[in-house]
């Protein structure tokens, strides 16, 4: 399928990632592509996120509504998510970087479709899960949500958009088994809309005439409404903005009492306490 190259946004490096680029490709009238390119597996680092906030704003202010289909050229990888460290470590990297990009494709003003060609990992699928269908090529990788196992708490600017969109015996399997999800069980399960690849995209957009849904000036408003619970919790800010390091630093502390009143109680007990 030939597509012509409108724009190129680069990706700035930074210390521990090298950076890349996003490229915009149009393989049918008013179908933009955005194939991004950030070695080795595409994390969002604030960097990343400031590059794809732009070409959601080109696209949005330099050319007729359409429909923004996005994808990797890194074959394993769709996303891999955060890097965690520098995330927890960026002052407003929740507020200023990450949330704004999943609330701009949340009520973005066209239809979105997130081309999964590999892994897509903690926050890699929750980008996925911010656009408005989904298709999973199937070749290779995973869905998952594997914050159990890296030690992360799952903020509800995270979590929301699942329980909006999943049913909940799935969103259990995701979060409490950190469950991986091929191809065939993403589809089961509703994570995404249909398997294939380009080809596969291309129909979805023809069948469901998704060119035209953007034009009347509305599409934005109309989800900002669906989806408005996820909506108000991303545009949080201040100390009313969910912190992965002070709901860790609350259980921490919840913890210590806990177990503090437990030595206490145990304490009272004598012989009669055989735990």
């Amino acid at each position: 399928m030939a597509s012509s190259e409108l724009f190129t946004i680069p990706i700035p490096s930074i210390k521990s990632h090298q950076g890349g680029s996003i490229v915009c490709t149009s393989p049918a009238p008013q179908v933009y592509v955005l194939t991004w390119t950030s070695p080795p597996d595409n994390r969002l680092t604030p960097a990343f996120n400031t590059a794809l906030m732009t070409a959601l704003n080109v696209i949005e202010f330099n050319h007729p509504p359409g429909v923004v289909i996005t994808t990797s050229s890194i074959s394993k990888f769709y996303s891999n998510g955060l890097d965690f460290k520098l995330a927890v470590s960026t002052p407003g990297f929740w507020e200023d970087s990450l949330y704004p990009l999943f609330r701009r494709f949340l009520t973005y003003p066209m239809p979105t479709v997130a081309l999964i060609n590999g892994h897509a990992f903690a926050g890699g699928l929750m980008l996925a899960m911010h656009h408005d269908y989904r298709i999973f090529t199937g070749a290779k990788g995973y869905l998952c949500v594997n914050e159990l196992e890296f030690g992360a708490a799952l903020l509800p600017p995270m979590s929301s958009i699942f329980r909006i969109k999943l049913t909940p015996p799935v969103y259990r399997n995701m979060v409490l088994e950190a469950r991986r999800f091929d191809a065939k069980a993403a589809l089961e399960g509703g994570l995404v809309d249909a398997i294939g690849d380009m080809d596969t995209a291309m129909s979805l957009i023809k069948e469901r005439a998704l060119v035209k849904k953007g034009t009347t000036g509305v599409y934005g408003l109309l989800k900002a409404e669906m989806y408005r619970e996820s909506v108000t919790i991303l545009s949080a800010q201040g100390k009313d903005a969910a912190k992965t390091m002070e709901i860790q630093e609350a259980e921490k502390k919840r913890k210590a009492e806990r177990a503090e009143q437990f030595k206490e109680w145990k304490a009272t007990q004598g012989e009669k306490a055989k735990l």
